[in-house]
Order: C-alpha cells, then sequence, then structure tokens
C-alpha cells in the first residue's frame, strides 16, 4: 500500500483519462452518440476525448461550463456566469466519431437510443450509497432535466463524473428535501440516477489498484485535495504510482 495527494485539478484529469478509455463511451464513439455537457470536470474530458479523436483543435475549456461557484467578491450573474464571459461554445456532441459543433444536449436529446451515453457533472457526492445529485439553477431544470428524459425514457447510459471533492455525509434525498421546499433561496438540488464515476474508479480503470480516501484537505494550492491510499497487486501499484506522477503538477483551473 502507498498514500499519495491529488489536486482537485488532478483529480479531475486523471477522471479525464478514465472515462476516455470507459467501454460504453468507447463504444457510443464508433456507433453511436456521446454528449458531454458542459461542466468544469466535463472540460477536461472533453479535451482528452477529443484528442483521441483527432478533434480537439479549436476546443477551450476555460469557457466550457454553464455556472460555476467563485470565491466571495468575485462578480456573477443571476445564472452564475462572469459579466464578460464570451459566447458559450456549446455541449460537445459526438455523433459516430465526428464532433457536431456547437450543439448542445437540447439538439440531439430527441434523437438519442439505448448504447448512446451522456456525461453529466454533479455537485454532490454520498460516497458510501455512490449517489450523486446535481445543484439546480433553471426554472425548468436545465441540461439535467433534458438528460433525464433519454436516460429514463430510452435507456441512454448517463455517467457522473464527480470529484472526491464534493463528497457529502448527509442524505441526498433529505438534502434534496429541504433545498427544494417552498419557501428557500437559492439553487435546488436533485439527485439523479446514474453511474458516479469518481477518482477511486479511475484509478481502478486505468491501473487496476483500489484507491480508499483516507483524509482531505491542504494549503498553498492544495486546497480541497483529497489524501487517498491505493493498494493492490505490486504490478497495479507501480501503475498507479507511475500515473499519479503524471498527473501531479497538473495546474489548477483557471478562467
Amino acid at each position: 500500500m502507498f498514500q499519495t495527494v491529488l489536486t482537485p485539478a488532478a483529480g479531475k484529469r486523471l477522471i479525464a483519462r478514465a472515462i476516455a478509455g470507459h467501454p460504453a463511451v468507447q463504444t457510443a464513439l464508433r456507433s453511436g452518440t456521446v454528449v458531454i455537457i458542459a461542466g468544469t470536470t466535463n472540460g477536461y474530458i472533453a479535451e482528452e476525448i477529443l484528442t483521441l479523436t483527432g478533434q480537439a483543435a479549436g476546443f477551450n475549456r476555460r469557457r466550457f461550463f454553464r455556472g460555476l461557484t467563485l470565491p466571495p467578491g468575485i462578480p456573477v450573474t443571476e445564472t452564475g456566469r462572469l459579466p464578460d464571459e464570451t459566447e458559450f461554445p456549446g455541449d460537445v456532441v459526438i455523433v459516430k466519431g465526428n464532433w457536431q459543433r456547437g450543439k448542445t444536449i437540447f439538439d440531439i436529446v430527441d434523437d438519442m437510443k439505448e448504447g448512446d451515453v451522456i456525461l453529466k457533472g454533479a455537485n454532490s457526492l454520498d460516497l458510501s450509497q455512490k449517489r450523486a445529485a446535481i445543484l439546480i439553477g433553471h426554472p425548468r431544470g436545465g441540461t439535467t432535466t433534458a438528460a433525464l428524459q433519454a436516460v429514463i425514457g430510452r435507456h441512454v447510459r448517463l455517467l457522473l463524473p464527480v470529484g472526491l471533492e464534493k463528497r457529502i455525509s448527509g442524505n441526498l434525498d433529505e438534502l434534496a428535501a429541504k433545498l427544494n421546499a417552498p419557501g428557500t433561496h437559492g439553487p435546488r438540488l436533485l439527485p439523479v440516477p446514474g453511474e458516479v464515476f469518481t477518482e477511486i474508479e479511475a484509478i481502478s480503470i486505468l491501473t487496476g489498484a483500489t484507491a480508499e480516501l483516507v483524509a482531505g484537505g491542504g494549503v498553498h494550492g492544495a486546497e480541497g485535495s483529497v489524501w487517498l491510499a491505493i493498494t493492490g497487486e505490486a504490478e497495479n501499484e507501480k501503475q498507479a504510482d507511475k500515473l499519479i506522477a503524471s498527473l501531479a503538477n497538473e495546474p489548477a483551473f483557471t478562467l
């Protein structure tokens, strides 16, 4: 066993590398549709997948989000976006390996079918139950309810890439009931069905080793970091150590 620290940015890159090689994603890239809904973690995933398919030119993850959380004092609009933000580039929609530039989940969702994949980030993670929930700002549910039409109605697969930094200790259904109650203010919360995919799953799929969250936190750029204990056969641990070393200097996300 060895222990290691992952910053949030390194965790996003780790998740992205693993998602790019996920069997369901690989199959959908060849013969179906993959929709990467805009979000900060999904920006890393879009980079990895578009690089893999030779279409990375022209993609910039710095504006690949609809809303985000910023430190106090930084002005944002009512939708959580920067006042000077450039035009939203759209989600990344890939149909049979070809990036449909400028399209969003709303353009393609009615055509999605079983075997297709939607990637949607999350804001709350119940690690013990492997469940995730999404903060909702749009009065009609935004991209989340659009995605769920295909997931529930047509068996489209929903992957939820989410960093361990977003773990919570409460029951997601109870938290959602509290945030969604009449008279409350702020975003709503929607627990969603889907395959939760964290740094733990990423390490497993990429190296065969087992990762366990044992501590967290840090300063001087390590804020939000997670401390993992990694175990496995000697070769698996060696692969995991090499993989994490390759991510150690991933720069923090900047706007």
